[in-house]
């Protein structure tokens, strides 16, 4: 099977995947409260007004008859107003998710960076000092909580040395950024499509910190899991056949041993990204990054049902399409899989 159609077939199998869950979406929105309430823009609102809100949306009819209008607004971007932030939910999306965006691939980045070689490293020399090294950071990494390690990290970068900036995506002393035209608003790409030097450096200073203490868990579950997927693969018959045969060592790990190794490894790469996609909240409220996790915290405190809704489809979506590209990663690492 071409790689081509293996991929249609995944993208084809997202379609009852993508309705179940909005039919999940759906009873939630319609359980312990009236549904026209996820529309209302306003504390004082006429009956007249309010019923005007529940013909709109179909509220008065079937429930199936209301599940589609649901969903033909949702389609269309209308998945009800949040009252927490006085806009419409897909208008506090559209807002909040480049600043998780940004924050999240540039710590899957470094997850990735640092956690591969680590792990190869680390398999290749089992238990001698570095391996025992890796071994002790990569526990560390999925032991010690978040918050104390972005307090600390705040204290000792922020606070002691002065190399980096406290919180937020960019200095609110400066007027760099505000040069800058936002058209993806990821700040650091905007940056680089304005040419603005100086805005590029200043959103990469805000995002050093937040990213660091993101990537870290998962660098260490990352590393974890390549050394152990190595340790697997270097014990295989074919890696000792292929050393038999006189085949450098080179080309036995990288073109064989590390390739097969990184199957499970692409796995938890694509959970992480996809769960970070749904907002890292606690990294999110300590530096005051203006994110997904942040937003969804501030609606689920004011009990912003709209809000948090629209959140839960979209942490949805961002795993299910998170998890196509997982499905496309083994395809393309290991071509056996589009035979199966």
């Amino acid at each position: 099977m071409k790689l081509r159609v293996f991929i249609i077939r995944r993208l084809l199998l997202l379609i009852p995947v993508l309705l179940g869950l909005s039919v999940i979406v759906f009873s939630l929105s319609r359980v312990g409260r009236d549904p026209a309430s996820l529309y209302v823009t306003s504390e004082k609102i006429t009956d007249a007004q309010y019923r005007a809100i529940q013909v709109k949306y179909g509220l008065d009819q079937p429930v199936y008859v209301q599940y589609l209008k649901w969903l033909s607004s949702a389609l269309s971007g209308d998945l009800g107003y949040s009252q927490s932030q006085s806009c419409p939910v897909s208008e506090c999306i559209a807002e909040f998710f480049p600043a998780t965006l940004e924050l999240t691939t540039v710590s899957i980045v470094f997850a990735i960076l640092i956690a591969i070689p680590l792990g190869i490293l680390s398999a290749r020399r089992r238990d001698k000092p570095v391996d025992h090294a890796t071994r002790v950071f990569a526990l560390a990494g999925v032991s010690i909580p978040v918050f104390w390690l972005a307090v600390m990290m705040q204290f000792l970068f922020a606070f002691t040395l002065q190399w980096l900036p406290l919180n937020f995506r960019h200095d609110l002393q400066t007027p760099y950024y505000y040069q800058v035209p936002q058209v993806t608003h990821l700040y650091t790409l905007d940056s680089i499509l304005a040419g603005n030097t100086a805005a590029f450096w200043d959103a990469v200073s805000h995002l050093i910190l937040p990213a660091m203490v993101l990537s870290y868990a998962s660098t260490a579950y990352i590393t974890r899991i390549m050394r152990s997927s190595m340790l697997e693969v270097l014990n295989a018959e074919y890696i000792k056949t292929a050393r038999a045969k006189g085949l450098s060592e080179k080309v036995v790990l990288n073109k064989h041993a590390v390739r097969n190794a990184l199957i499970p490894t692409t796995t938890v790469v694509g959970l992480s990204y996809g769960g970070l996609l749904g907002g890292a909240v606690l990294t999110e409220t300590i530096f005051s990054w203006p994110g997904l996790g942040q937003w969804s915290t501030h609606a689920a405190t004011n009990n912003d049902v709209a809000a948090v809704l629209g959140f839960t489809l979209l942490a949805a979506v961002v795993y299910v399409l998170v998890n196509l590209v997982v499905d496309i990663m083994y395809a393309y690492l290991d071509p056996r899989i589009r035979l199966d």
